[in-house]
């Protein structure tokens, strides 16, 4: 049995709109989905299944903000001994079930002192510093084109849609480029000094090889970075993987409104016109998650 069917043996006739990654400390989002179905990703063939603390691995299927939703609680990275390649798998299985877009969440280091722990940062581009590509050694057209353009691979539509959310609790959204290194060890204060000059604005340990794999399947990509500390060498205090998952709980429900407010808006208005469904679920969005939604005000930097 492959993921596709594993999945719907658990979820008939669901077919999501569109799929969520959360990151480091993130995954209490998945809380607020009116669930129909959670799959331990160990049932899915094909998931890595991850070890890295604040990722509970499994895929929550059901409503948020008025669209069909399909959560990955987690995500497994290179530094847990995966190869690139392993990641593709559920990004793909998203794109099988039927999204036609993916919000990717991570925990962040801050490159810049005026974004400070607890802010969240819409990705306009990335730098791909981890030495690794998922799609080597695929497989060639089955899979997607080989050589994938990465113009606009953090969708102008979606930042847009993000920033224009209705804000009722003050969060300030601004934008910035993401750069990935492999870890699991943190960044010198030389290299946080050379990735400043490559016009850095913030660096993680995942992202951007499900971005990479999502934009040769065609889904379109918003990217959250939340600000869990500043890099090496800005302050006195070096970064630590206990001052990231903290900093991720105190400001978990703000990416939880972000996010909401967002499906609320693409529910209103798709980027796509919706496609016949093979079977539509009787389950309703529950009225407990229509959340009031915010308002996001670009910063600068």
């Amino acid at each position: 049995m492959n993921a596709l069917q594993t999945i719907a043996r658990r979820a008939p006739g669901f077919r999501p709109d569109t799929g969520i990654i959360l990151g480091s400390g993130l995954g209490g989002l998945a809380s607020a989905i009116s669930a129909i179905a959670t799959i331990p990703y160990a049932e899915i063939p094909g998931f890595p299944v991850p070890s890295a603390g604040g990722h509970k691995g499994r895929l929550v299927l059901g409503w948020l903000g008025g669209r069909r939703v399909a959560c990955m609680q987690g995500r497994v990275h290179l530094y847990e001994g995966a190869e690139a390649r392993d990641l593709a798998a559920p990004v793909r299985t998203l794109k099988a079930l039927g999204c036609a877009e993916l919000i990717v969440t991570n925990a962040a280091g801050s490159l810049r002192m005026t974004r400070r722990p607890g802010a969240i940062m819409a990705i306009s581009d990335h730098i791909n510093m981890m030495g690794a590509n998922p799609l080597i050694g695929g497989r060639g057209l089955r899979e997607g084109p080989r050589f994938v353009p990465m113009n606009d691979a953090y969708d102008p539509r979606l930042r847009a849609i993000a920033a224009r959310a209705d804000a009722d609790a003050g969060i300030a959204l601004s934008e910035g480029v993401y750069l990935a290194v492999s870890g699991p060890s943190f960044e010198t204060p030389a290299e946080i000094r050379a990735f400043r000059g490559l016009g850095a604005d913030a660096v993680g340990m995942s992202t951007v090889p499900e971005v990479i794999v999502a934009r040769q399947a065609g889904l379109a990509v918003l990217g959250l970075s939340l600000m869990t500390n500043f890099a090496a060498g800005m302050v006195r205090r070096p970064p630590s993987a206990a001052e990231v998952e903290e900093t991720a709980a105190g400001a978990a429900e703000d990416m939880r409104h972000l996010i909401t407010g967002v499906l609320e808006r693409l529910a209103r208005q798709p980027l796509r016109a919706p496609q016949a469904r093979l079977q539509r679920s009787s389950q309703a969005p529950s009225s407990a998650l229509k959340k009031r939604s915010l308002t996001i005000k670009p910063k600068v930097s």
